[in-house]
């Protein structure tokens, strides 16, 4: 495709804005002889998926198929999220690097697990805590500068979510991850594992269901930020439903989803970095970006913060630029104002990917 031309009204600060592209590359110079793309119209970066899991297939745990993963990113791809950080994938993604019409992804590698203790097919198992530092260290290599740990999960002993890892073991464990230069995330439904996470300094949690009044102020102190995922919190009363086995569980999560708005809202008055992330793959289908920015909007985020948590934010929490000269041609144009509803967000009118249009309604 040759050189395109833009122009529109740029978010989030609303000025009128030009830009030009050629060779996949943005240039706030002209370009003679530019196809007009739009003369009016919102303009924003590609959307952001901070958590959403390309490769898991959907409904099984288990990893996807070559077709079912294109599928996947093109269900991402066409609901404009052009960066995904995929937050644990049972399968190489690596060639997808090569598809110059599928998103981004930024990977953490394989979730890191105990035996029995996360979804099947999922994860690395450790038999022994010890193994973890050095797990760590493999991870991040294959990843994307993020590392992934499952924090909680239920204990069939016990028959409650209840943490993984020793506090110990995780302060030795992070440090591992962090020297070869990657990120820490972890999965954490329940309250008790928090303490330990955040105090080791790892760097986000997902979910965060069981923040309290203190450990919202250990996340302020350590800088640690939130994906908190509330599409997929929202389908904790039918977990519990289907959790008879194990009523004490079940009754924690339903209590978890009960004051997950108070909570994920305290984490955002108290200053927490909130991105979106809509934990898609698994149980959650793809392409569901706007419908999480809608609900960020529930617990208390402004129009501008929960696009920007699905956008310009994100973008640069995960060192990736937004829309500036000499930057990866990656954008979307809306007729109407993205900030206004789920219905506006969820439709592009054009999906620009490394500077090729990829769709136009």
């Amino acid at each position: 495709m040759g050189a395109l031309h833009f122009r529109g009204t740029g978010l989030p600060d609303e000025r009128q804005v030009e830009y030009w592209v050629d060779q996949g590359v943005i240039s706030a110079e002209p370009i003679p002889g530019a196809e007009t793309v739009c003369e009016s119209g919102w303009i924003v970066p590609g959307l952001v998926d901070a958590h959403c899991h390309v490769g898991i297939k959907f409904g099984c745990g288990g990893g996807e198929s070559v077709g079912g993963l294109i599928a996947q990113a093109e269900t991402e791809r066409d609901a404009g999220v052009l960066l995904i950080r995929d937050a644990g994938s049972p399968v190489d993604t690596r060639w997808v690097d090569d598809r110059p019409d599928l998103p981004r992804i930024v990977r953490a590698g394989r979730h890191i697990a105990a035996p029995k203790r996360y979804i099947r097919g999922l994860p690395v198992d450790l038999e022994d805590e010890a193994q973890l530092p050095a797990e760590m260290v493999r991870q991040a290599r294959a990843g994307d500068g993020w590392v992934k740990l499952v924090g909680d999960w239920i204990d069939r002993s016990t028959g409650d979510l209840a943490p993984l890892w020793s506090d110990g073991i995780l302060v030795e464990a992070i440090k591992a991850a962090h020297r070869e230069g990657a990120r820490v995330t972890a999965h954490v439904f329940a309250e008790d594992a928090l303490p330990g996470l955040i105090n080791a300094g790892i760097d986000c949690i997902e979910h965060g269901t069981g923040l309290t009044d203190e450990t919202i102020e250990l996340m302020v102190a350590h800088g640690t930020a939130l994906v908190p995922t509330l599409i997929n919190i929202a389908t904790f009363p039918q977990i519990a439903d289907s959790a008879s086995r194990f009523p004490i569980y079940a009754a924690h999560l339903r209590d978890l989803h009960s004051r997950a708005k108070d909570t994920i809202g305290a984490a955002r008055e108290a200053g927490i970095p909130i991105y979106a992330g809509t934990d898609a793959g698994g149980s959650i289908v793809h392409g569901r970006i706007a419908d999480e920015v809608e609900e960020l909007k529930a617990v208390g985020l402004s129009p501008v913060e929960a696009l920007g948590a699905a956008c310009w934010d994100a973008r640069t929490w995960l060192g990736h630029p937004g829309l500036e000269a000499g930057a990866a041609a990656d954008l979307l144009v809306f007729r109407n104002d993205p900030r206004v509803s789920s219905d506006a967000l969820a439709a592009p009118d054009v999906v620009v990917l490394r500077g090729n249009v990829v769709k136009t309604r």
